[in-house]
């Protein structure tokens, strides 16, 4: 009696022990870990925002949707992210409108010096209908834009003499992103455009293959290249923001209600990255600043005038993109 009874009690825990190591396994293959990455600093809001993203997405999922972050170009430049979003070996990125204009050409508009008139303005632009209009423009290129983070007002920095005026920018030799927009716009100003990839960067200015770059207040102290270029030129010449990216190869991969959760999670790391962004400016500025930078403030009129003919170029080469202009200038 003691045996048969024992042995069913052995035959019951077997029963119980299986049915919860395959409800173990049924909920770890419910579970979906999303591949990110990105090429900035694990301190930089953007990253950090990208952290807040991936804590809200477990809670409201409930573990069901994960993110996992990999940044510092760990998996690539920008340009090769976005290839990798295409094949369906990466799930989302983030980059910059500079390089996306690649990909989805409309973007370019965004890229245009003195588009916009100040903060309000630009946030008005990319959170209403252009803004999401101009996020659906990567789709026939298998890339779903997701959302803006601010990336704040790009200005030239330089290794060997300060720009004061766009004159100082000729004969000077100045790393910009892979973008059609940026090496129009540095031509204008004098100057020699060179592309460069962000992580070639400090190096190349070490060794003298570019005399300087441009970029925002934190890119510039996070990437420490305020070691090497000690004047810093506030022209603000442009407003380009970061785009998070996802491959189309996800999305249309995941449920709806898993596309909502992650909808929610992004658009509370949009407000959160934008509270940091403002604060890290400022510490930026005073941090490059105590290392012995020059912070220089310019007449910004004379640079823009400069390039008021990049505008009026479109209305012949491209009147979609011109059209697009004159609805972002009338943003009120």
């Amino acid at each position: 009696m003691q045996k048969t009874l024992n042995l069913k009690y052995v035959k019951t825990l077997v029963i119980l022990l299986t049915a919860l190591v395959l409800s173990n396994c049924t909920s770890q293959q419910k579970s979906r870990t999303l591949k990110i990455a990105h090429g900035l600093d694990s301190n930089h809001p953007v990253h950090k925002a990208m952290e807040k993203m991936g804590e809200d997405l477990d809670s409201l999922s409930d573990g069901k949707l994960l993110v996992k972050i990999y940044p510092s170009q760990q998996l690539g430049s920008e340009r090769e992210c976005l290839e990798l979003l295409q094949l369906g070996s990466l799930d989302m990125t983030k980059v910059s409108v500079g390089v996306l204009e690649n990909f989805a050409p409309k973007m370019k508009v965004l890229g245009l010096p003195y588009l916009f008139r100040n903060k309000e303005h630009t946030f008005k632009v990319l959170d209403g209908p252009i803004g999401k209009q101009l996020l659906n423009e990567g789709e026939k290129y298998l890339l779903k834009g997701l959302c803006y983070y601010d990336a704040g007002n790009r200005s030239f920095y330089t290794k060997t003499r300060p720009i004061r005026k766009p004159e100082d920018l000729e004969g000077l030799k100045i790393r910009v992103m892979e973008s059609a927009t940026a090496i129009d716009m540095v031509k204008r100003f004098g100057g020699s455009p060179t592309p460069i990839s962000s992580g070639e960067l400090y190096t190349a200015l070490q060794q003298g293959v570019v005399d300087g770059a441009e970029n925002n207040p934190p890119t510039f102290y996070l990437s420490k290249q305020y070691e090497v270029c000690k004047y810093f030129s506030l022209d603000e010449h442009t407003v380009i923001p970061d785009v998070l990216v996802a491959g189309k190869h996800l999305w249309d991969k995941l449920t709806k209600e898993e596309q909502e959760w992650l909808d929610k999670a992004i658009k509370n790391s949009v407000t959160y990255q934008r509270k940091l962004w403002a604060a890290s400016e400022e510490e930026a500025l005073e941090a490059v600043s105590k290392a012995g930078v020059e912070i220089i403030h310019l007449e910004k009129d004379r640079f823009s005038k400069k390039v008021t003919e990049m505008y009026t170029s479109y209305k012949k080469d491209d009147e979609e993109i011109y059209k697009l202009i004159q609805k972002i200038k009338a943003v009120k």
